[in-house]
């Protein structure tokens, strides 16, 4: 498991004194910690962010008393069913390259939940956090306050995390914010900003509790942070999915950019570590692009990216190719495709519906070569098991089921019945203890040889990702 650090140095904290003269306060870093873990501790006693009420009264009355932050630097808005964190990651990486100090907003985290908020491309420091809530606090007690006298409801989870993004980023400050949907369009908390740039990755299934039930109504609802006078990027989508987001634009008089059309992948290689693109762009062409991330799905990514990036920076013409190069080079996505370790390899995707799973599985068999992949799944309750492990089943020899640390986990033996549906009872094994799990796994992989193309593919949750790479000690310093 993740190591446990006994940090002794000392850090700096902001504070308030009479006048709101601010002076700086040397703090032990373990009480630092000790604040880390009381704001996560008051946080997540809040309304969970998988429980939605569709307004945005909330969020846009804090973000008021906050003297709008969102309003004081441009941003790019990123919605979508797939691909949203990946593309915002691009993103911010292209617009880092080209020297902008950059924002970004992504959901959620695997591990520690800074990672949702990074300055620069680096998760926000605890000093810089902590120096936020301590700004907002005041006017999230308001709202509250407000609401309840009202018969409403507090602030949840998501609300607050997007209040101390956007109040984070006025305070670095940034020159631009990527900042990614959580869930939906129209009445996310993320849309109380005005993108210059909104942008749609594909759109398929999820979320039928909130969004509808098929994939026209969740394009309503993800069309929603299209704006008047914006520009659009449109990832491809199915024609009938392209039209509502089409109508959308027309109706708030936005500009649109659609892949395959105004921009696209001429051609793509796969290549040690990721792939070599060829990439079309809105103002220009982009060879030997070389994007350290394997899938066609994140080929499409990175064009719907570069499109954002071109658009925001309008009217420069086609941007310059080496820059270009750099800021793909130097993309991460962790939980995406991520291999942790090899002989066997154990690679972990945060896949967590049939659309996700079905890109995972011919991204497994485009950019892999195991001759024997053993599977790690485990899924959430609001999930489409039977869908997921659908897609799944081709690139899966055997499968290891297994649980989510989450109250909102599918139980293992449970889950089982539906594997058994898809794969042939002697192919299922059920580890409800995930160390367990990855033990049988590694196992069952080794049957065939460490070093003959065997394989360990854990997906099915971002929450069991997060997990798997505490496990074993991925991203630790």
């Amino acid at each position: 498991m993740a190591r446990l650090r006994a940090l002794k140095s000392t850090t700096t904290r902001h504070s308030r004194e009479g006048g709101g003269v601010r002076r700086l306060v040397r703090v032990p870093t373990d009480e630092r910690d000790d604040d880390l873990r009381t704001l996560w501790t008051t946080l997540e006693q809040r309304w969970p962010e998988n429980v939605i009420e569709p307004t945005l009264a909330r969020i846009a009355a804090l973000t008021d008393l906050l003297g709008s932050p969102q309003e004081s630097y441009p941003a790019i808005h990123v919605t979508g069913t797939n691909g949203k964190t990946s593309t915002a990651r691009m993103i911010e990486s292209l617009l880092r390259a080209y020297g902008l100090r950059t924002g970004l907003f992504t959901s959620p985290h695997l591990s520690d939940a800074r990672e949702r908020i990074c300055l620069d491309g680096e998760p926000i420091s605890a000093e810089k956090i902590l120096q936020a809530w301590t700004e907002i606090a005041p006017y999230v007690d308001v709202v509250d306050t407000n609401a309840a006298a009202d018969d409403g409801s507090p602030l949840s989870y998501f609300e607050v995390m997007t209040g101390l993004a956007l109040a984070a980023f006025a305070d670095a400050p940034v020159d631009v914010a990527v900042i990614e949907v959580g869930l939906g369009g129209g009445w996310d908390s993320t849309n109380v900003v005005h993108g210059a740039v909104s942008v749609v990755t594909p759109i398929g299934i999820d979320h039928r509790e909130y969004l509808g039930d098929t994939v026209l109504d969740i394009a309503r609802e993800k069309a929603g942070i299209i704006k008047p006078d914006s520009l659009t990027v449109l990832a491809q989508q199915d024609i009938d999915v392209a039209e509502v987001l089409l109508a959308r634009t027309v109706e708030v008089g936005a500009t649109v950019a659609r892949e395959g059309i105004e921009f696209g992948v001429l051609a793509r290689g796969v290549a040690v570590g990721g792939q070599l693109l060829t990439l079309k762009g809105l103002a220009g062409e982009y060879t030997e692009v070389f994007l350290p991330l394997f899938g066609e799905h994140q080929a499409h990514n990175a064009a719907v990216a570069l499109a954002a990036v071109e658009a925001f920076l309008g009217g420069v013409g086609a941007l310059d190719a080496d820059i270009v190069r750099e800021g793909f080079a130097s993309v991460t996505s962790p939980g995406r495709l991520e291999v942790l370790r090899r002989g066997p390899s154990v690679i972990v995707d945060a896949a967590h519906n049939p659309h996700g799973a079905q890109a995972l599985a011919k991204a497994i068999e485009d950019s892999f070569d195991f001759a024997h992949l053993v599977g790690v799944v485990g899924v959430l309750t609001d999930k489409d098991a039977l869908g997921i492990l659908t897609a799944l089943e081709p690139v899966l020899d055997r499968i290891v089921v297994t649980a989510p640390t989450s109250a909102r986990a599918v139980d293992a033996d449970e889950l089982a019945a539906i594997a058994v549906e898809v794969f042939s009872e002697d192919r299922v094994f059920v580890e409800p203890e995930l160390p367990e799990a990855i033990d049988r796994a590694m196992a069952l992989a080794e049957e065939v040889g460490a070093y003959e193309g065997a394989g360990v593919l854990v997906t099915g949750s971002v929450v069991l990702v997060g997990d798997v790479r505490r496990l074993l000690g991925a991203g630790e310093g």
